[in-house]
């Protein structure tokens, strides 16, 4: 198989305003720019086409394979003995690194299994594993023979999983026999076996990676052992596959409680990934970069696997949390352990360490001198985290907002092209690519300063999602149709005089008291802001008189000897003073943890429905479904 390998020399690099311009008045030779960059089989010659929707296609006529650019092509390139993926595992106490010749190896033994097995091209195969190096190599080993992976996160509900394999309907699943938290093995056999009994599509192979920690019962017929199959197994090579085939299915939450499956294609993907890398990280390769995230969820698709080995780097998967393995310096001790240059997270992962560790002693034990920047997303960067980690790192730390349906970043620093002064509170100015804009639900283009929903003006660059599978009106519906000509993200903010774009959270996270527009994010700034708080959320609840009124729940730092009262005054005072008694911020009570997803988001919808004395349904994707019963009690009273 002839690769087309010949790279140009990278294109001079301009200012952040020229490429921004250029990507936007230039659209097709900026993007054919940059899919040079990569390894195809067969190079694109039609960049972008329009479809009937106004969102288009990228890189159409091209040919390539995801595993063979993220893997083959670092050793095409001479890097087959650099490291690249280091394994970091607190909860077993172990660490494994793989170069990349042996990380290819592996992945084109598995998917030589998974080929075995009958799954070929176009079929959907379900992951459903922990923080293993095994993870990794069911994505790549997936996409190595064009099979569409959909990696749902370790640890959810069978339910959830059974909606899932109804709508993916993969012909195989591969888990892990158990996940390990902090203070528990979590057995996954039992819950893939309930699944799929009570999905309706029945996979025909479920291949089960036995971990120590526990043994799962394999089913005669359809249950494979992985170590068995591998060892089997004959090498696969990389199968050429178009780059508008589906190279993944993720899952995100959806209004209607059903989910929608993001549809990720393998060439725009690709190419939006490695460059990415260079603009949003400035990462090189041989680089160590550590994102601090899930394979279930999109960060961890996107850059442990995908972006990070696309640009040759080594990259670090974690199978731990931020505090409590074993303490609060665990992310400083992986830094130092494993040389990492760059380090992506999300603020609530600071906010707990900051919480365990307010005056960063823990940061003083270890040498982190290899670390050169950090990178936050996920959630609003709330200022006093911003400080906080600027002050004891002395570190650029650097806030960028992306999405689930982008897979990559909308607005960033763009420390590869220019690095710009930071605003706290601001994911800073728009990648090239993303025609970013303030906007009224008519699509008008508001004044610097007034807030409104944040939009994309369509197309969207390569790398963002093609469809919702198998819903392509779910799609249009959701994403094209609320603002006609952009991409509607379902967040709302405002630029300022400089260009930068600031997040104020969803849209639905907008509270009307007494007719005025008001945003719990500018509230949760400030209450964030007091010495005592290491956390904190405000939503707006039901009021007969104003229509709704702000509450504050608030974690209060280790240490802090503050009465409660006295601290809910305070807060009210400063909210006062910061926004004025329009705001009506009368009530902050103090809670012992805030209600999460799996991934670090506040559920803030279900603590508003708490607040209004509504019904309400604990999501699949909690963290801990006790602390509503309390938080409702804390209501009542």
């Amino acid at each position: 198989m002839q690769y087309n390998n010949n790279r140009p020399n990278e294109v001079e690099r301009m200012d952040y305003h020229e490429e921004f311009r250029r990507s936007i008045d230039h659209r097709e030779d900026f993007w054919r720019e940059q899919a040079g960059q990569i390894d195809w089989i067969k190079a694109p010659k039609t960049i972008w086409q329009r479809s009937s929707n106004g969102h288009g296609t990228w890189f159409s006529d091209g040919v390539l394979n995801s595993s063979d650019v993220a893997l083959d092509a670092n050793i095409r390139a001479g890097r087959a003995d650099q490291k690249a993926l280091i394994y970091d595992s607190p909860v077993t106490n172990s660490q494994r690194s793989y170069t990349y010749q042996e990380l290819t190896d592996a992945v084109a033994r598995f998917a030589g299994a998974l080929s075995d097995q009958g799954i070929s091209k176009g079929d959907r195969v379900i992951i459903y594993m922990p923080m293993i190096p095994e993870a990794v190599i069911a994505m790549l080993g997936c996409a190595r023979i064009g099979a569409v992976h959909s990696v749902v996160f370790g640890g959810f509900a069978a339910h959830e999983l059974a909606v899932r394999i109804d709508d993916a309907t993969p012909k195989a699943i591969v888990t892990a026999s158990c996940g390990i938290e902090i203070d528990r093995v979590i057995e996954y056999k039992p819950l893939v076996d309930q699944a799929i009994k009570q999905a309706s599509h029945k996979p025909e192979r479920c291949i089960v990676y036995q971990r120590p920690q526990a043994q799962a019962q394999l089913q005669a017929g359809r249950d494979l052992d992985w170590q068995t199959l591998v060892a089997a197994a004959t090498p696969a090579d990389p199968v050429p596959v178009q780059a508008t085939d589906p190279l993944y299915i993720l899952y995100t939450s959806g209004t209607t409680g059903k989910p929608k499956g993001v549809v990720r294609d393998n060439g725009g993907h690709a190419v939006a990934l490695n460059y990415s890398m260079k603009l949003v990280y400035d990462a090189n390769p041989g680089d160590v970069y550590w994102a601090a995230s899930d394979v279930g969820w999109v960060v961890g698709h996107s850059y442990i696997v995908y972006g990070p080995l696309f640009a040759g780097c080594t990259t670090v998967l974690y199978e731990g949390k931020p505090v409590k393995t074993p303490d609060a310096g665990a992310f400083w001790r992986v830094v130092q352990d494993h040389g990492v240059n760059l380090l992506f997270t999300a603020p609530t992962a600071f906010r707990a360490v900051r919480k365990e560790d307010p005056e960063a002693d823990q940061l003083a034990r270890y040498d982190v001198s290899s670390l050169k920047r950090i990178f936050l997303a996920g959630e609003r960067l709330d200022p006093p985290t911003y400080d906080w980690l600027r002050e004891h790192t002395r570190l650029p730390v650097l806030d960028h907002w992306w999405q689930t349906e982008t897979g990559w970043a909308i607005c960033c620093n763009p420390v590869g092209v220019e690095m710009m002064m930071t605003k706290p509170g601001s994911a800073t100015v728009p990648s090239p690519g993303f025609n970013v804009q303030v906007v009224d639900m008519n699509g008008r283009q508001l004044a610097a300063g007034e807030q409104g929903q944040i939009a994309v003006k369509l197309p969207l660059p390569p790398g963002c999602l093609l469809t919702v599978w198998g819903d392509d009106e779910r799609f249009r519906h959701s994403y094209l149709e609320p603002i006609p000509g952009f991409y509607s993200s379902g967040d709302g903010g405002y630029v300022d005089d400089d260009g930068y774009v600031f997040i104020m959270g969803r849209t639905d996270d907008v509270i009307n008291v007494a007719g005025h527009r008001l945003s719990t994010g500018e509230m949760e700034e400030v209450v964030a802001a007091h010495p005592a708080i290491a956390e904190c959320c405000v939503v707006g609840a039901h009021d007969d008189m104003k229509g709704q009124v702000p509450v504050g729940l608030v974690l209060v730092k280790d240490g802090a000897t503050i009465d409660h009262d006295e601290l809910e005054d305070e807060l009210v005072e400063m909210v006062r003073d910061k926004i004025g008694a329009i705001a009506c911020f009368r009530r902050a009570m103090v809670v012992d943890r805030l209600p999460k997803t799996r991934s670090g988001k506040i559920l803030r919808r279900v603590i508003r429905q708490i607040a209004d004395g509504e019904d309400y349904t604990v999501p699949s994707t909690i963290d801990d479904p006790a602390i509503l019963e309390e938080i409702s009690q804390r209501f009542q009273r």
